[in-house]
């Protein structure tokens, strides 16, 4: 081969990574033992439109979303300062692309902060959002949620507690509402999430009003039947009780315990069987001591509940990226 063919293939070698670099980045997904389990090569947010020569929009495969649940707690500046649990932490989030947390125990939003920072230090994209009333009040804990900024999307406008005016919930559940990213706006799989936090001594009471809250949610938006309750119930049973034959709603975990103790399934995601057809099948429990290598103490100071998931399309419909319904209790 003669030096100018070498030359012509050089320069269209270094044209080709010059056009990559600037118009996508790398969107790296770590599994919980910190190695990378996919890459991704997605449009730079500066260039929306970007695509490379021969792609098209429509016909782009995004890869599925994983949605979690976790109730974690003792958010403060001691656990965060502790080596082992932020280990834990910073490489557990980012195996998921958005996660319910329960029990932030704050009273302000500086911390929730500093664990977006930890999460972020393996050069992630994630942010977080919280009611607009947290921290002009003097509660001691509120639920959040937090998501990978390069494949969620979210509308902080409709980020707000359940309305509650009798106070009967202790800790208000939080409704927010999404959009996966990366698909087209008109194709990409849109869904409410219901963020509960039950409290086990009023576990009674708050479980009987989860229904109406269902349906004033459901019912607010009809445009958007896509909406998914999850949490941590207090409870091993339907959260929804009698009225789960009305709801249609269906457990992600079934027979899997979710406490640190291994004796109870407390932790869920809930489904509406005819709408959230997105849903593939695939859903699993965190088991923190053999996915970290951690003896039952360690667990525990990080929480004494294991993160819940499931795994849905990208796509509305699951029409594209849907993942055949393999159930699995293994996350990635």
């Amino acid at each position: 081969m003669g030096r100018p063919v070498l030359g012509l293939l050089l320069v269209a070698a270094l044209a080709g990574g010059a056009y990559l670099a600037t118009n996508f980045h790398a969107d790296v997904r770590r599994g919980h033992d910190g190695r990378v389990q996919q890459i991704t090569i997605v449009p730079r947010a500066d260039k929306p439109g970007a695509v490379l020569p021969g792609w098209a929009d429509s016909t782009t495969n995004w890869p599925p979303i994983h949605i979690a649940t976790f109730h974690f707690g003792r958010i403060d500046d001691k656990t965060l300062a502790n080596r082992q649990v932020g280990n834990v932490l910073a490489r557990l989030f980012p195996g998921f692309d958005l996660v319910a947390l329960q029990d932030v125990r704050a009273t302000d939003r500086r911390r929730m902060v500093r664990l977006i920072d930890l999460i972020n230090s393996g050069g992630h994209a994630y942010d977080f959002a919280v009611a607009p009333a947290v921290g002009d009040s003097a509660g001691l804990s509120y639920n959040a949620f937090v998501f990978n900024t390069a494949t969620i999307e979210i509308d902080r406008a409709m980020v707000q507690h359940v309305e509650d005016p009798a106070n009967r919930f202790r800790h208000k559940p939080l409704v927010g509402l999404f959009r996966a990213n990366g698909p087209d706006p008109s194709e990409a799989f849109t869904f409410k999430l219901i963020n509960v936090h039950i409290d086990p001594t009023r576990a009674t009471v708050e479980l009987d009003l989860i229904d109406d809250v269902y349906r004033a949610v459901r019912d607010g938006r009809p445009e958007e039947d896509d909406v998914i309750l999850l949490g941590n119930f207090a409870t091993d049973h339907h959260p929804m009780g009698t009225a789960a034959a009305t709801t249609d709603l269906i457990a992600a975990i079934t027979g899997t315990p979710t406490s640190l103790s291994g004796t109870r399934t407390v932790d869920n995601i809930f489904f509406p069987r005819r709408a959230t057809v997105e849903f593939s099948g695939r859903s699993g429990v965190v088991d923190l001591m053999r996915q970290f290598g951690l003896e039952r103490q360690q667990a525990a100071e990080v929480t004494d509940h294991s993160p819940v998931w499931v795994q849905c399309s990208s796509y509305e419909g699951g029409s594209l990226g849907h993942v055949a319904g393999n159930t699995g209790r293994k996350a990635r």
